[in-house]
């Protein structure tokens, strides 16, 4: 009985080797290596095989054998000396094992550090300035005392009010708030510390815009904004330095006013040495005095014409 068992486990072999080997003879050409997920189905057909040996073997131990121990035992051994002789024929019929596809690991970012941009209105200097007059120092932006800022507002408030009530073309024309950090710049590239109502006047109207017969001025003192102040600082500093003159410590802020950045003061050196007043605060306060009661400043009155502020002279 156990001949007739191996008979039928070597049919059942050779004929799934037949069967395989048929499939290959009717392929055209020599086939491309297959991938691994072919190798993968190529392998579980051969183990296929292996099985359907296995079952007959099973199918004819039941049958013919008795079902002594001793008998099962030499059927179970058969079944597997099948299954290994089969897939042994299938690994050599589709070649070696497929080895698995390597996995590519995913790149991971770095990134990129990014300087920060230089705030502040850089602008190219005007030809001729020298290497002295052309600091970039570190910008810094200083904190300014609220009280000051409290007070200068209060001030831009009244004459805000006043411009808008009756001049509201040169009211237009108000320059938006400055930055610290383009104040910070300026203080940088010239080297002098703003006062503290000066940088809170430049925070809340950085210079004046529009047409220039409409724009707000004191008096006949047009208002700059941080670059203009920053450009003539500049362009007299070079002239200083042309006539071998130490660099200057006034801050333009008007036509001929400025203001001292070691005192606070404001002064106007082309109309006499002493001061015009003792802060920019003081000279913001006397401009809305000037509007809302008619004083003169300057020499001069304000009027308004066409909805534009003009200012006549008070003798």
């Amino acid at each position: 009985m156990l001949k007739l068992v191996r008979l039928a486990l070597t049919a059942a072999i050779l004929t799934a080797i037949g069967v395989r080997l048929r499939r290959r003879a009717r392929m055209p050409g020599k086939p491309p290596a297959p991938s691994a997920p072919q190798a993968v189905a190529h392998t579980r057909m051969g183990l296929a095989w292996a099985a359907i040996a296995g079952v007959v073997a099973l199918t004819l131990g039941a049958a013919l054998i008795p079902t002594g121990p001793q008998a099962l035992s030499e059927v179970r051994s058969a079944v597997h000396q099948a299954e290994q002789s089969a897939m042994t024929v299938a690994m050599g019929v589709e070649g070696t094992t497929p080895t698995p596809t390597p996995v590519m690991p995913t790149p991971t970012l770095t990134p990129t550090p990014v300087t920060p941009t230089e705030t502040g209105t850089a602008s190219a200097p005007p030809p001729g300035i020298p290497a002295a007059c052309m600091l970039s120092g570190q910008a810094t932006v200083r904190p300014i005392s609220p009280r000051v800022r409290a007070a200068v507002n209060r001030q831009w408030r009244r004459i805000e009010r006043w411009l808008r009530e009756h001049a509201p073309r040169t009211y237009a024309s108000l320059g938006a708030p400055g930055r610290a950090g383009t104040v910070a710049l300026a203080e940088a590239q010239t080297g002098l510390e703003f006062p503290d109502d000066l940088r809170a006047s430049l925070l809340r109207h950085n210079g004046m815009s529009g047409p220039p017969g409409a724009r707000f001025s004191f008096g006949e003192e047009r208002v700059r904004g941080v670059r203009e102040i920053r450009d003539h600082w500049r362009e007299n500093c070079a002239s200083r330095v042309g006539r071998g003159d130490p660099i200057g410590r006034l801050i333009r802020v008007g036509t001929l006013i400025e203001v001292d950045a070691d005192s606070g003061q404001v002064v106007a050196p082309m109309v006499g040495p002493e001061p015009i007043w003792p802060s920019y605060h003081a000279m913001l306060r006397d401009m809305a005095d000037a509007l809302e009661k008619g004083r003169p400043v300057f020499g001069a009155r304000a009027t308004v014409k066409g909805g534009l502020l003009r200012w006549s002279d008070a003798r």
